[in-house]
């Protein structure tokens, strides 16, 4: 990479050619780099992601509230049931067409368990219509 010679020559100017023998070797090291993580790139997991809105979607009027409260009592429509009396209006809504929906409203408190008996009820009585209500996240 010598751009003149040390000995004393006619024309003592340095040679005015660019090597282009170490930018060939650069090229071909990014080509392969590129070759290499093209690929990658594209494969991903494809996944439908939900929209999250600023606004609440109207209620339905065929829709029933399911709550439970801190102290581990059911209630349909605000009012209170047992567990049994939940599994047979599980039953009962199952066989409507169209099938209304079953808004879940769980206090955070509540044991995970108690709201899992209750989704493996409504899986058990044929509902497929649940839905969780939870209150927006005011920190944003």
């Amino acid at each position: 990479m010598a751009f003149g010679s040390f000995e004393h020559n006619k024309n003592p100017h340095p040679v005015a050619e660019i090597n282009m023998v170490p930018l060939i070797d650069v090229m071909l090291v990014l080509l392969i780099i590129f070759m290499i993580t093209a690929p990658l790139m594209t494969h991903t997991v494809k996944i439908d992601l939900p929209k999250a809105g600023a606004q609440s979607e109207p209620e339905e009027h065929d829709a029933i509230a399911l709550s439970i409260n801190l102290d581990r009592q059911l209630f349909w429509n605000d009012k209170p049931v047992s567990r049994q009396d939940l599994q047979q209006r599980l039953q009962q809504i199952a066989t409507q067409t169209p099938q209304p929906e079953v808004h879940v409203r769980a206090d955070q408190a509540v044991p995970y368990r108690l709201i899992a008996e209750t989704l493996s009820d409504a899986a058990q009585a044929g509902v497929t219509r649940i839905g969780f209500v939870s209150e927006p996240d005011s920190a944003k």
